[in-house]
């Protein structure tokens, strides 16, 4: 089994990855996208979205990191993911999955979903422009309204010349609502030659384990379940329970160590409430932390509050 650690826009950078990375066994990682518009880009916004091309494409623990595309112009696609390559990326991962409306109204994510044949344009841009020993990837969900092009539109992608294929397994319009419809995954592996990626509603081992029996997947890919239960990868290798609180609490001290040496201190009381608002699913501490939290905007009181935490619950 592989497990892939999946892009989540404004939540999963550098940081994050990298500390997600250094408590799990994740195969991969793929970075939040870089939007293309009509030009190519220059090499400092792949290093901003990327930093881990300058060691390597990896995260300090070693694990590999795809550079993640959106747009919708096969032209200045495929400039760009050479680019990414040329700059050291192992392949190049194109977003057809986001359900932003910003994104969507931008010609870009889930939108393209509507159009089997301009996903096969993309693809096959990417794919000619990239060279061989490097994976063209994609991913997508099941559809935008609906689901009547789920097997169309993987079939374009596989046509174009897709190494793999990562499916979300529910529409842009049914966006992370519970139930994720594994069966239509299955009926896209049944029919595609390429690896296909499960994702979509993975919490624990059971799911992993549900996910694996319906789609006939073997290669998962989690999201929000890595925020939600930082040990994730033990959760569903090993069968195990989350974590306890004070490892999260010691992951979010080294959160807030890594935001102030990066000079993102400013922005981390919004960053942490954003995290606590995952975590708070598993963890009631999480829930009574953010409550205390919610209104302060000075990064030092609420690091003050996390410590007191910390020390109580040891």
């Amino acid at each position: 089994m592989r497990l892939i650690l999946a892009p989540m826009e404004g939540v999963m950078d550098h940081d994050m990855r990298d500390l997600l990375t250094g408590i799990n066994t994740f195969d991969l990682c793929v970075t939040e996208f870089v939007r293309v518009t009509e030009t190519l880009l220059p090499n400092r916004v792949f290093y901003r979205t990327c930093p881990e091309l300058l060691q390597g494409a990896r995260t300090s623990n070693g694990t590999p990191v795809r550079l993640q595309l959106l747009g919708s112009s096969p032209e200045y696609m495929a400039l760009n993911a050479a680019r990414a390559v040329k700059l050291g990326s192992p392949g190049v991962d194109i977003n057809f999955g986001c359900p932003a409306k910003g994104v969507n109204k931008n010609r870009g994510g889930a939108v393209l979903l509507r159009d089997p044949d301009e996903l096969f344009s993309i693809v096959k841009a990417v794919r000619d422009a990239v060279p061989d020993e490097f994976p063209v990837t994609a991913k997508i969900r099941l559809g935008y309204e609906d689901k009547s092009l789920f097997l169309e539109n993987a079939r374009a992608i596989e046509q174009a010349g897709a190494s793999e294929l990562a499916v979300h397994a529910r529409t842009k319009v049914e966006g992370y609502r519970p139930p994720a419809y594994w069966e239509y995954i299955g009926k896209i592996r049944e029919n595609l030659m390429i690896p296909v990626i499960a994702n979509g509603e993975i919490w624990n081992h059971d799911d992993a384990m549900r996910c694996q029996s319906v789609s006939g997947c073997t290669d998962l890919m989690v999201g929000r379940p890595s925020l939600v239960t930082p040990n994730i990868t033990a959760m569903i290798r090993e069968a195990v329970g989350p974590m306890s609180w004070p490892s999260v609490l010691q992951l979010i001290l080294q959160l807030s160590d890594r935001d102030r040496k990066n000079g993102k201190w400013q922005y981390h009381p919004s960053r942490l409430k954003q995290w606590l608002n995952y975590l708070r699913k598993a963890y009631p501490q999480a829930q009574s932390l953010f409550e205390r939290i919610r209104a302060l905007k000075d990064a030092d009181v609420i690091l003050e509050i996390i410590y007191s935490d910390l020390a109580r619950a040891a």
